[in-house]
């Protein structure tokens, strides 16, 4: 009983930040997001019946504590769904930076969900599987779709889940990441969302989520660039403005950050179709059209404090691989 799949992260143009149920994961505001190409986290759930408790291997090494506990959590879902009494050997791994503001935990646990509902034999619908993926990371719930993707806030787990809002073909967009720091951070966003609820910007942030997900909506549909832009980027700001008046105070944005968002902004001002968004980490998403992104990339390799940039399209859904699959390289 094994089975493996891989799933690409994704950027959230309408930001997902707080809940309103933590255990459901059941979010405070609806969000958008781009899925991007070119980034992979492979996985491979293996079910043993004769196995006491579960394996978990991330880059290599065997998991920590925590994040061992929470794949054995989501496994749990699943197990009661198929009925099954089986430990589990899960070895996964992605080819970017984890736990640095790139949506990882999107990727692993939309590639999770799928290879394991496989592998435990569960005939599910995309609608269901993001679903199931949204319960063990909320932004996981979109990477299960390529392409343009909408998710429901809803009312109760039945009715909080991902769809798709353009193809992937839909608008050739380009993610130029600019990378100023790699490493994992120190307080993940499991975390971050907990605190959500403690700034006072808050409550104005999500009362407005309805007008940006409208405009988002609307400037997707049709191609509106310079629409995409100033929305996307207003939503990031006020995200990034909740977390720094939360209590504690979340500070994801180094001063590098900050100087290459200006930066960025100028280039727009000055007539080049880029835009920025920053997730919870230091590292920034620029935006742009396909012809302009060699210009935009050789700009962002320049400034300073930019370690590397990373480049992705618009990417796929999330799919279970063959074996001879040449992605499977990667486990």
């Amino acid at each position: 009983m094994t089975a493996t799949a891989q799933a690409n992260p994704n950027l959230a143009l309408i930001k997902y930040w707080g809940n309103r149920d933590e255990g459901l994961r059941l979010p405070a505001n609806g969000s958008i997001s781009m899925t991007l190409g070119e980034l992979h986290t492979v996985t491979r759930v293996t079910f043993q019946v004769d196995r006491e408790g579960d394996r978990v291997v991330l880059q290599g090494a065997p998991a920590a504590a925590p994040a061992s506990e929470r794949v054995s959590r989501h496994l749990d879902l699943i197990r009661d769904s198929a009925g099954l009494r089986a430990g589990a050997d899960v070895v996964s791994t992605s080819d970017f930076p984890i736990g640095a503001g790139l949506a990882s935990s999107a990727s692993a646990f939309a590639a999770l969900t799928v290879a394991a509902a496989a592998a435990a034999r569960l005939s599910l619908r995309p609608m269901e599987l993001s679903r199931l993926a949204r319960r063990g990371s909320g932004s996981a719930c979109r990477s299960i779709f390529g392409g343009f993707v909408e998710w429901f806030a809803g009312t109760d787990d039945a009715t909080s889940f991902a769809a798709p809002l353009a193809p992937e073909g839909h608008w050739p967009l380009v993610d130029l990441v600019a990378v100023i720091r790699a490493e994992e951070k120190s307080l993940g966003s499991t975390e971050g969302h907990r605190l959500a609820s403690t700034s006072p910007l808050q409550p104005q942030r999500v009362a407005g989520a309805a007008a940006r997900l409208t405009a988002c909506r609307q400037a997707i549909l049709l191609r509106d660039f310079d629409a995409l832009a100033s929305i996307v980027e207003e939503d990031s700001d006020l995200m990034h403005a909740v977390m720094e008046t939360s209590s504690p105070p979340l500070h994801y944005r180094l001063a590098a950050t900050d100087a290459l968002i200006s930066a960025v902004r100028r280039w727009r001002k000055a007539g080049l179709a880029v835009c920025t968004s920053v997730d919870a980490g230091p590292n920034v998403h620029c935006l742009c059209p396909i012809d302009a992104a060699d210009t935009v990339e050789a700009r962002l390799a320049a400034q300073p404090g930019v370690g590397r940039v990373i480049r992705a399209s618009v990417g796929a859904a999330a799919r279970l691989l063959s074996p001879d699959d040449p992605l499977t390289r990667l486990i």
